[in-house]
């Protein structure tokens, strides 16, 4: 695919192909939130993790930049996360978004990851640029409700892992290689997860004033034939 890459007022464009994908799952700072949060999903059939954060393999072929991704059936939905991307020897930040389906989740967390694409913005920032304020990031997702965008996601990425922590952490079952993503953890959402035909996805900085935005459209593939 073809990315965006930027570093101070220097900007470049090439082709990466990514060769590893993984995902972080309860990736959260807060030990007391991220057990609340387990709690509360336990409730919906979520099982219990093995141990915080865990790292999910995932087919490095559902990366896409692509505008429209296709799903079965109408629980799936998505949700923004940071995205690490080593290229050339370097790390870069950008923004994706973790869609799952919902119901499958609730009985494989792993294949509910991997059954669905994982759409990225085609721009990323030197991990160099952004480091040194890493907290005050910003991180926005919204969704189409009768017709209306509707803020979905709205935090800072204080309340998760840093960057160079998840590289550590991962750092014990395997290197974090060239061409490797990693998608970072999320935001909670406002209201219920629910599902949306349109998901858009924002990572701000609001000292520089830059920010990195994308979007799909979700296509439902009938179940039945």
């Amino acid at each position: 695919m073809k990315l965006r890459f930027e570093r101070d007022n220097l900007v470049s464009v090439r082709d990466v192909h990514v060769e590893k994908l993984v995902i972080a799952g309860w990736a959260g700072r807060d030990p007391e939130a991220v057990e609340k949060h387990i709690a509360e999903l336990e409730l919906l059939g979520v099982k219990r993790p093995p141990k915080v954060p865990v790292f999910y393999f995932a087919s490095s072929s559902r990366v896409t930049t692509a505008d429209k991704i296709e799903v079965l059936g109408a629980q799936t939905s998505g949700e923004v996360e940071c995205v690490l991307l080593k290229s050339e020897g370097e790390f870069w930040i950008g923004i994706g978004s973790d869609h799952t389906d919902r119901d499958l989740e609730t009985s494989d967390v792993p294949q509910s990851k991997q059954i669905c694409d994982k759409p990225v913005a085609s721009t990323f920032w030197s991990i160099d640029d952004v480091i040194g304020r890493w907290d005050s990031l910003k991180l926005q997702s919204y969704i189409v409700e009768e017709g209306r965008r509707t803020l979905y996601q709205d935090s800072t990425v204080a309340h998760l892992l840093r960057p160079q922590t998840l590289i550590d952490l991962f750092a014990k079952i395997g290197d974090f290689t060239d061409n490797m993503m990693m998608f970072c953890g999320t935001a909670s959402v406002i209201g219920e997860i629910r599902p949306s035909n349109t998901f858009e996805f924002v990572l701000e900085d609001p000292v520089s004033g830059r920010r990195i935005a994308s979007r799909y459209d979700v296509s439902e593939l009938p179940v039945d034939a």
